[in-house]
C-alpha cells in the first residue's frame, strides 16, 4: 500500500494535486496543434511509458505481470474503456466544441462517480451531494463561459462534441470506480501503469486503423519544438504524474464520491494559472463562480460536521 492509504488526508491531497495536473489539459492539448484522435496516442503512449518506466524504478510495484493472474479480464476492460475509449472521446471532442463546452462538460465526472458507486457499491448518494454538485457545476459554467451561458449551447458539429465530452466523462467515471478495488491490492503505481500503457495500445490501434494515423514515438523530436514540448508536456505532467495522483489518490480515500468532488475545482485552479503566468484579471462573474464553486466543495466535505453543529 502507497503512504496515502495510511492517511485520508494525504490521499485526498494526491487527488488534488492531481486536478492540478488536469487543470491545464485542454489548454495544452489546443496549443500543440495535433488533431484530438492522433494527441491521444501521443499523450498515452508517451505518458505510459513514463508511468511504466517510473514503476520499474521501485521493487513493490517492479512485477507487472503479476495483476494479470487474478485481474487481468478487468485490466484489460477497463484499459480499453477508461483509457482508450475515454481520452478519444475527450481529444477528439475538442476537435468539434470550444474549450469552455469540453471543459464544463468535463467536470460532470463527480457527478457520474457518485451515481456509478450507488448503483454498484450501494454507497449512499446523499442529498447534500446532490445539491452540492448541481451548485459546483453552475458554478464551473459561470467561472468558464464568464458569466455568458451562451457560450455552452451549440449545434451541429458543436453538439457532437459536447456529446463526446459527457461521453468521456462517464467512461471515465467507470473506470475511477471499478478500478479502486484492483489498486487496492495490487498498488496503485502498478496497475495506473499497465492500464494506461494497455490503454494506449489500443489507442494507437484504433486511430491507426480507422484514422490511418500510425503514431511513430521516435519521430517526437522531428515535429517543430513547441509541438514537441506541448506532447512532453501533455504526456509526462498531464498525464505519467497526473493520472497516478488522480487515480491512487481515489483509490485511497474513504469517500470516492467526496474526492472526486475536488474535480469541480480544476476550472479554479486554471483560473489562478492564469492570473498567476499570463497576467488575466478575473471578472465579478468569475470572483462569483469561484466562491459558488469553493463553497459546495466545503459544504459537501463538511456536511456531517455542519449538520450536527446545527442540530446540536
Amino acid at each position: 500500500m502507497g503512504i496515502w492509504h495510511k492517511s485520508a488526508w494525504v490521499a485526498y491531497l494526491a487527488v488534488l494535486l492531481g486536478v492540478t495536473g488536469h487543470a491545464s489539459s485542454e489548454f495544452v492539448a489546443v496549443l500543440s496543434g495535433v488533431a484530438g484522435p492522433e494527441l491521444s496516442v501521443w499523450r498515452f503512449l508517451l505518458g505510459g511509458i513514463g508511468l511504466t518506466i517510473l514503476a520499474l524504478v521501485f521493487p513493490s510495484s517492479r512485477n507487472l505481470l503479476e495483476p494479470f493472474k487474478t485481474d487481468g479480464f478487468r485490466l484489460v476492460w477497463l484499459s480499453i474503456v477508461g483509457i482508450s475509449l475515454g481520452y478519444l472521446l475527450f481529444h477528439w471532442s475538442l476537435d468539434f466544441a470550444s474549450v469552455p463546452q469540453v471543459a464544463t462538460m468535463v467536470t460532470t465526472i463527480p457527478i457520474f462517480v457518485g451515481l456509478i458507486n450507488l448503483w454498484l457499491n450501494k454507497q449512499p448518494f446523499s442529498g447534500a451531494k446532490i445539491a452540492s454538485g448541481i451548485s459546483a457545476m453552475l458554478g464551473v459554467a459561470l467561472l468558464i463561459t464568464d458569466g455568458y451561458l451562451a457560450k455552452l449551447t451549440g449545434a451541429g458539429q458543436s453538439f457532437i462534441g459536447v456529446l463526446m465530452a459527457v461521453g468521456c466523462a462517464a467512461v471515465v467515471a467507470v473506470y475511477t470506480v471499478m478500478v479502486r478495488p484492483i489498486i487496492a491490492k495490487h498498488g496503485a503505481l502498478r496497475i495506473t501503469a499497465i492500464t494506461l500503457t494497455l490503454g494506449a495500445l489500443g489507442l494507437w490501434l484504433v486511430v491507426g486503423l480507422f484514422w490511418n494515423i500510425w503514431v511513430n514515438p521516435a519521430t517526437l523530436f522531428s515535429r517543430p519544438p513547441a509541438q514537441s514540448a506541448s506532447l512532453l508536456t501533455i504526456a509526462l505532467w498531464n498525464t505519467t504524474i497526473t493520472q497516478f495522483l488522480w487515480i491512487g489518490g481515489l483509490a485511497a480515500v474513504p469517500d470516492i464520491t467526496r474526492g472526486s468532488y475536488l474535480f469541480f475545482l480544476k476550472p479554479v485552479i486554471a483560473a489562478f494559472l492564469a492570473v498567476l503566468f499570463l497576467s488575466q484579471v478575473l471578472t465579478p462573474w468569475q470572483i462569483l463562480a469561484i466562491v459558488v464553486i469553493c463553497a459546495s466543495v466545503f459544504v459537501e466535505a463538511a456536511w456531517t460536521t455542519l449538520w450536527r453543529t446545527a442540530a446540536g
